[in-house]
């Protein structure tokens, strides 16, 4: 490559180094989300137990907190997931709305993200 030319896309070798990351914080994800349905099943199981501590009101909006973050952590394994096809497909890292590389640093950070730091700012 011309080094005077900018890369359109990741190494095979950066996207699996990107792959591993997000398999890793998958199955973190799956782990999170297993254990907030985990919680949830318990609570529902038992309809006349009350969660240790908290009165009616506050087991309800417990309840309630509960699906909230399931909710968020679907999404979130979601997105994960289709950033491992974007690697699959090797546009992995590519801004959405530039078509440039996203810094390394914002992937790793962020690894299923789809805009530049720039693109995000400016929307």
């Amino acid at each position: 490559m011309n080094p005077n030319e900018e890369k359109t896309r990741y190494s095979d070798d950066e996207l699996d180094e990107f792959r591993i990351l997000i398999e890793n914080k998958l199955v973190k994800a799956k782990e999170q989300l297993d254990f907030y349905l985990t919680q949830l099943g318990e609570i529902n199981e038992n309809q006349n137990a009350k969660i240790k501590g908290l009165d009616d009101g506050n087991g309800t909006q417990e309840v309630e907190r509960m699906n909230t973050l399931a909710a968020r952590q679907r999404k979130h394994i979601h997105h994960l997931e289709n950033a491992l096809l974007r690697i699959q497909n090797k546009v992995y890292g590519v801004c959405r709305s530039t078509g440039k590389l996203i810094s390394k640093g914002r992937l790793k950070a962020v690894p299923h993200a789809t805009l530049s730091i720039h693109a995000k700012q400016a929307r």
